[in-house]
């Protein structure tokens, strides 16, 4: 029955059923981007510098002749990896530490909430820059730079959940039948801020995804000659005017991607929140 619902809620909105079919498209793309890329992202091929798009490039080729639609089918792989595992992993944390600072309270929660606090005080990409101008450049650096910035905005809104569910009526049940703090925080509480945790992690996937794509840009990210769809931004700008191509196509990239977990993302909030149901 929850399946015939989910299928009924995208039949209505196609605007969702097309965004998931982009993200589908879009990993098997990064899965199997050696297979579906027509070119090495890495040769440089004097011969074919600057071309625009046709049969032979279908998205041109940039300044040194490599071939943009390869590098835009790798350009998938790093931005797709850090989207996702930087939401997992800023999710686990902001779960374990909001989820203990709502429920214990006390000195526990003054000093989760303290940290939260300090960490929201300041612009999260521009925290990111900062904590990635201190590490060596590179894929791992933009990993923990936004796990880093990533995981308070998750922590301070389970602590708001866990405070309103912990003076529900089935926790004080759980504990008349001697339930333990751990079990009741983990098997009770926890399992009914899914539906919020879903929705706030599919719109920051595409949140963190941009956020690589900025500090790639800055030169802060994954360093060439490695594709990301940032660094072809930043490497082709000056060539804005005399080839657009080089830009357009990583941007569009960009910028579809981010746009179809926000679809998702706001989809899910209108499905899964009950008050938008009243």
């Amino acid at each position: 029955m929850e399946w015939e619902k989910i299928i009924n809620h995208l039949k209505k909105n196609p605007w969702v059923l097309t965004s998931l079919i982009i993200i589908l498209i879009l990993i098997l793309v990064a899965t199997f981007a050696p297979l579906l890329s027509p070119y090495d992202p890495l040769e440089i091929n004097l011969d074919s510098l600057k071309f625009s798009p046709s049969l032979s490039h279908l998205f041109g080729t940039d300044s040194k002749g490599r071939d943009i639609l390869s590098r835009v089918v790798f350009g998938a792989r790093y931005s797709l990896f850090i989207g996702f595992a930087v939401t997992f992993t800023s999710l686990t944390i902001g779960i374990i530490l909001g989820a203990f600072a709502g429920y214990l309270r006390g000195k526990v929660d003054t000093v989760i909430t303290v940290v939260i606090d300090l960490m929201l005080a300041f612009p999260s990409l521009l925290l990111a820059i900062g904590i990635s101008v201190t590490l060596p450049p590179g894929i791992f650096s933009v990993f923990l730079a936004l796990t880093l910035v990533g995981w308070a905005p998750f922590a301070r809104l389970i602590r708001g959940v866990v405070l309103s569910l912990r003076e529900l009526q089935f926790v004080d049940a759980a504990k008349a039948i001697g339930c333990s703090p751990l079990r009741i925080l983990f098997l009770h509480i926890l399992p009914n801020c899914l539906p919020l945790t879903i929705v706030v992690a599919s719109l920051k996937i595409g949140s963190f995804i941009l956020s690589e794509s900025a500090l790639s840009f800055l030169g802060l990210g994954v360093q060439p000659p490695l594709p990301t769809w940032g660094s072809m931004v930043s490497l082709n700008r000056t060539y804005l005017l005399s080839c657009p191509w080089m830009i357009i196509f990583p941007g569009l990239a960009i910028m579809v991607t981010v746009l179809v977990f926000n679809i998702i993302g706001d989809s899910l909030r209108d499905y899964l929140d009950p008050h938008l149901k009243l």
